[in-house]
């Protein structure tokens, strides 16, 4: 690793936020160390390292830390910017619209502060009528990227960044576990190779290299976390409707 700086990632399992980094930094070919947060008992560490919000991913960089992982990602290609591919384009309307784009998955795909996402929606909503709301967004949000990668591949469809994954590669791509999970819970093809050829055809691509691998969380882990975590909020539920 360059320059003999130390780096630390605080993270939990699940998260796909924590996904996200892990594949950034493997691509830039850092090595780091990895400490996994148990979030109903969080370390001194977490809590002095990101005080404000108290949630991981926190990259730990020669003892300063840096928290969001978007922010971190971006930071990682300024920092090592002589190390392993760059995640941003050079041109500056390049790098605008990779940031727009990372910023659309979060903003349909994924949580933002206590906001319910419509992949988790899909898996856990009280009713019929949720669940199906929830793949209706999510269906949408998917359609939607096709076209992106369409245009920011110039066509081709090999990735968002071009010949090589960038910024919004990670950052679907940190996804996909918890995406087929929902699929498995679902019933429903969030990527179906007829309505989205290309996103079907990029998430091959994805899923084959090493580094996503070696990242990405097992779908039947998900898949089991998943039912716990609905099974404790329903008991949690019931316990507050006796009280």
């Amino acid at each position: 690793m360059a320059g003999g700086d130390d780096l630390k990632l605080l993270g939990a399992w699940a998260s796909p936020f924590v996904t996200r980094v892990k594949i950034a930094l493997a691509l830039k070919g850092l090595s780091f160390e990895y400490v996994e947060e148990d979030l109903r008992n969080k370390s001194e560490l977490l809590l002095a390292s990101n005080p404000v919000q108290k949630k991981v991913p926190v990259l730990i960089h020669n003892g300063k830390p840096i928290c969001e992982s978007h922010i971190i990602l971006q930071y990682i290609d300024e920092a090592f910017s002589g190390t392993g591919p760059s995640l941003l384009p050079t041109e500056p309307h390049d790098r605008a619209v990779a940031r727009f784009w990372a910023t659309y998955i979060d903003d349909k795909l994924c949580a933002r502060v206590q906001l319910v996402v419509p992949w988790v929606q899909s898996m856990r909503g009280k009713t019929e009528e949720e669940k199906t709301e929830g793949i209706k967004k999510t269906l949408g949000a998917v359609e939607t990227l096709e076209g992106a990668l369409r245009d920011c591949s110039k066509g081709e469809g090999l990735f968002f960044g071009g010949d090589s994954m960038g910024l919004i590669d990670v950052s679907l791509g940190s996804l996909l576990s918890w995406l087929k999970a929902t699929e498995v819970m679902s019933g429903a093809k969030i990527f179906d190779p007829i309505k989205t050829p290309l996103l079907a055809a990029w998430i091959e691509r994805f899923s084959e290299f090493d580094v996503a691998k070696a990242a990405l969380p097992d779908v039947d882990r998900l898949v089991e976390f998943s039912k716990k975590m609905k099974q404790a909020a329903a008991a949690a539920a019931a316990a507050a409707s006796e009280n």
